[in-house]
């Protein structure tokens, strides 16, 4: 077992500022590559290229804390440690990356060995005033697990789930599984797979987070339609808090008040450490059907995928691409919207399911892909798999690159995009001089779908930072104004908190207030996630 894995999880040393392990990602002549597919846009070349950076360069603090005796072997100091858990993986991580801003590096980053460790770790956190912040594969991109918690605590922790892994209990017969919270997505695959079975959740960072960090961000994973979020498949939960732990009874389903699972999930580390869910798993699926759609018009696509969110057939899939995002994913040429569509089943043939998907997509003017072109979709899914890596790429270029997402319904779509498109382009024009933003549905339902949106833009050195911050305000102050929610499913983290502060009922905030002042009364679990640090800690 080695410092940087467990349980077969891995044994490469994670990238200290990027996506994957040490020596993956693009290679130079792929870079030199992309930096020619934005040369005819702006002024990007291979020469640009920023290099990332090494333990050996950065100053660290020194660490304000010391661990105590008792759990010296749970605790490390080691510099490269303290890099790797100081960032996320967001526009704004790796800018600060590349400039070698590691400010706000944890003081110390524990391994807990097992539950009885990580409630002492939890235990002398409080005592001393440190700030825990729970930390999984360290995928966030809202500011989740950078200890960057203000100046009420005498030093961070932060707090690596990896040693709690694994599928623990497989229940065949109710279709469930005892997982631990640090499994990581291609682990509980591999575990659960001897027994037929899967969880079939695989968000975009699935190789690099946690089935704890899912549910507690309300992770959206690989259905597109019907069972989009993590928090579904939640049958009962185990959490360890500063107060003791709470662990819920399994039940299929239960009107005894409101739901206790629900209260965590979501809760993005501020109320406790979530160490263990039974999931419900289902048999793989073994059949599948699918096809690419084009569309003329991108709004023929927003009406056809409406209505087959609405027809009760749920696809797996139903991603509708536009114009841009299929052009820069290499879907298509930018003449066409793409609607990716695909069942699967480990029950029954999924012909007419496509059939009747097909013809709701004719009705709408939809032309499908011809035999023996290229599948956009075969395309679109090699792109999204490698999008983390691209991104850096792209980042290392100098460019502005970021997402942000949303939900709203669809009676207000049409306004809502003209809106948030209209804010952005003025953004980047004010910032950049000019950039791109295209746009995906990635899940939809049949009250409204949730709109993806990607910025690409020439970015200046030195001030890529302000010139994202200046795009995020206005898209984010555009999505609250038209309706819209602050985030589907990247989380709340530090970087949506004012906004999430605003959409959300203020009575409601008390309650959550309070309850974290019961569940974490020295208020050291990841402060300024969801609330503010001085909130966080005086319960207030």
């Amino acid at each position: 077992m080695s410092a940087n894995g467990t349980d077969g999880q891995t044994s490469a040393r994670r990238k200290i500022w990027g996506w994957g392990l040490e020596g993956e990602g693009l290679t130079p002549s792929e870079i030199e590559q992309l930096a020619g597919t934005f040369a005819g846009r702006w002024e990007v070349g291979a020469g640009r290229v920023l290099e990332p950076p090494r333990v050996d360069e950065l100053e660290l603090r020194a660490p304000r804390l010391a661990a105590p005796a008792s759990l010296a072997a749970a605790f490390s100091t080691e510099p490269y440690e303290r890099a790797a858990h100081t960032y996320g993986r967001s526009f704004r991580d790796l800018v600060r990356a590349f400039r070698r801003d590691y400010a706000h590096a944890p003081d110390l980053v524990a391994f807990p060995r097992g539950e009885d460790e990580l409630v002492s770790v939890l235990e002398w956190c409080g005592e001393t005033g440190a700030a825990a912040i729970p930390f999984g594969g360290g995928s966030s991109v809202v500011g989740g697990v950078e200890p960057d918690v203000g100046e009420g605590y005498r030093g961070t922790v932060s707090v690596d789930l990896r040693h709690l892994a694994g599928v623990l209990e497989v229940d065949p017969v109710s279709r469930a599984a005892r997982i631990a919270g640090g499994t990581l997505g291609p682990a509980l695959e591999a575990q659960l797979k001897p027994h037929g079975l899967t969880l079939r959740h695989f968000p975009q960072s699935f190789e690099w987070s946690t089935l704890g960090g899912w549910i507690a961000t309300r992770s959206g994973g690989h259905f597109a339609t019907l069972y989009t979020h993590i928090d579904e498949f939640v049958e009962a939960i185990r959490v360890v808090t500063p107060r003791g732990t709470v662990q819920t009874r399994r039940l299929p389903g239960s009107g005894a008040g409101p739901s206790v699972e629900r209260l965590f999930s979501g809760s993005e580390g501020t109320l406790g450490v979530i160490t263990e869910a039974w999931m419900r798993v289902q048999p793989r699926p073994r059949l599948r059907a699918g096809a690419s759609v084009r569309f003329a018009a991108f709004g023929d696509a927003v009406d056809c995928a409406r209505e087959i969110a609405q027809s009760g057939l749920h696809p797996a899939n139903c991603r509708l691409l536009g114009h841009e995002e299929a052009l820069l994913s290499g879907s298509g040429d930018g003449s066409h919207a793409i609607l990716v569509l695909g069942f699967e089943s480990a029950d029954h043939d999924l012909g007419p399911w496509l059939a009747r998907a097909l013809e709701i997509c004719a009705s709408h003017r939809g032309q499908v892909r011809e035999e023996g072109k290229s599948d956009p979709a075969a395309v679109w899914r090699s792109a999204f798999l490698r999008g983390p890596h691209l991104r850096d790429a792209v980042v290392r270029l100098g460019l502005v690159a970021e997402t942000f997402e949303t939900a709203v319904t669809w009676d207000r779509f049409g306004p809502f995009h003209e809106g948030v498109l209209a804010a952005v382009r003025q953004a980047m024009d004010r910032a950049c001089g000019g950039g791109v933003v295209t746009c995906r549905f990635t899940y939809v339902y049949p009250d409204g779908p949730a709109p993806y949106y990607s910025v690409y833009a020439p970015g200046r050195p030195g001030a890529e930072l302000e010139q994202w911050d200046e795009i995020k305000l206005a898209a984010s102050e555009a999505i609250l104004a038209l309706g819209g929610t602050i985030t589907h499913h990247h989380a709340v983290g530090r970087d949506h908190r004012r906004w999430y502060l605003r959409e959300v009922p203020s009575l409601f905030t008390d309650a959550l207030r309070g309850a974290k002042a019961e569940l974490d009364p020295a208020g050291i679990m990841n402060p300024g996630v969801l609330m503010s640090p001085a909130a966080a800690r005086s319960g207030r």
